[in-house]
């Protein structure tokens, strides 16, 4: 792994995110700690997440560790869920296939898309990639809490 000192680090894990990112700045202490991750709205209204990945992302093996990855599909997967209801859900089953790596340089990017939802729950699904190359794909059920609406 790259230690932070040798030159040439601090260019390749700056945050740097493509065109029409911003920082997204609203997010809980967790995900604030792990970041920074970016955010981008579509003209169609469709939203897309990423961060570059930097050592502090990395497993003992130097690749984004899988945890991370997974959590970030999380977030997304709870983005789509608000966006599609406007009611805050909460992780009760969430599914990983891990399909390929990141490594420290790379964007990562994802978006996910409710699948279907009901009363109580939203089912979701979510893709996260680094450029075409697809890393994870993940599906998620959230149960809708109703008395957390934004107001």
């Amino acid at each position: 792994m790259t230690s932070p000192t040798k030159p040439g680090l601090a260019d390749q894990t700056a945050p740097n995110p493509p065109e029409g990112f911003e920082e997204s700045t609203n997010r809980g202490p967790f995900t604030t700690h792990n970041g920074p991750f970016f955010h981008r709205i579509d003209d169609d209204g469709s939203f897309l997440h990423g961060f570059r990945a930097a050592e502090q992302h990395c497993n003992g093996m130097g690749i984004v560790h899988g945890g991370l990855v997974t959590a970030f599909a999380d977030g997304l997967m709870g983005t789509a869920v608000w966006r599609h209801t406007q009611i805050v859900g909460l992780t009760i089953r969430l599914n990983a296939d891990f399909l390929s790596i990141a490594k420290v340089g790379d964007w990562v990017e994802g978006t996910a898309t409710v699948t279907r939802a009901t009363r109580s729950v939203a089912f979701v699904e979510a893709h996260v990639s680094v450029g075409s190359r697809p890393i994870l794909h993940a599906t998620g059920v959230f149960k809708l809490m109703p008395r957390h609406k934004k107001k």
